[in-house]
This record gives C-alpha cells, sequence and structure tokens, in this order.
C-alpha cells in the first residue's frame, strides 16, 4: 500500500496503482500524514458511553452475606 497526495487529496492505494498516479503528478507522503489528517477524522464521532448500573457483582454479595451472617 502506498499513501499518495495531490494538492489537499490523500489517498491509500496498492502499489501498482500507486505507481500509475506518481506519472500522474501525484507525490508520495508518509503513512502518518494519512493517518492524521484521513482515518483520524473519519471516527473521531463519539460514541455513547454505556451507563454504568449500581448492581453488586457476585463477589460483592457474597462478601455482604459474610458479614450479616455474624
Amino acid at each position: 500500500m502506498k499513501t499518495m497526495q495531490l494538492d489537499n487529496k490523500i489517498v491509500r492505494v496498492s502499489d501498482s496503482e500507486g505507481a500509475n498516479l506518481f506519472l500522474e503528478g501525484w507525490k508520495y507522503v508518509p503513512k502518518s500524514v494519512w493517518k492524521e489528517k484521513v482515518r483520524d477524522t473519519e471516527t473521531k464521532e463519539e460514541k455513547p458511553t454505556k451507563k454504568k448500573s449500581n448492581k453488586m457483582s457476585k463477589a460483592e454479595k457474597r462478601h455482604m452475606r459474610k458479614q450479616t451472617k455474624k
């Protein structure tokens, strides 16, 4: 895979397609540029977080039963 850039457009392409794009005027750029500008901007949508319940775990229940038996 190659990372290519033409003006502000950054794309990830196969090696053979990258060679063709290079002949058309595209430039090779580091993968880190693609990660910062393309990949990370697409995944920045915040996902709703799950609310934690106040249920006791099995271990906590067991300890509570032990304490009440005394």
